[in-house]
């Protein structure tokens, strides 16, 4: 297991990086994984965030499997995934789950009583 938190001096793309490891051990695709954690992490920094609290990033291999976890501290905020946009809509943010939903295996959401969790699993 690896695991770390968010918050000053980290950042999802240094969140990301954790993931190189872990592929060169034969687990998962390196490429999809860093993409999805650097979604989730973004996502926990932007929208799960409440001063003094950081997220939680845990990467966790059980046998070909990658499970990807982030927790936030904020349970009210439960993610959902929107519908594609229209192809002549702005793309710049909102449509992040869209690309979890495709590159992952299975992931979802564990609300517990202060925060949630969002994981995804790839390589299953």
């Amino acid at each position: 297991m690896v695991s770390g938190r968010g918050g000053e001096g980290n950042s999802p793309p240094q969140a990301s990086r954790l993931v190189g490891p872990l592929v060169a051990a034969g687990v998962g695709d390196e490429r999809g994984a860093a993409l999805i954690i650097a979604e989730l992490a973004a996502n926990a920094a932007l929208h799960g965030r409440v001063p003094g609290r950081n997220f939680r990033l845990t990467l966790t291999v059980t046998g070909p499997t990658l499970r990807i976890e982030v927790r936030d501290p904020r349970v009210e905020r439960l993610p959902t995934v929107r519908p594609a946009p229209e192809p002549d809509a702005p793309r710049e943010c909102g449509h992040g789950l869209l690309l979890v939903e495709e590159l992952a295996d299975r992931w979802g959401v564990v609300p517990e009583l202060i925060g949630k969790t969002v994981w995804a699993e790839i390589g299953t």
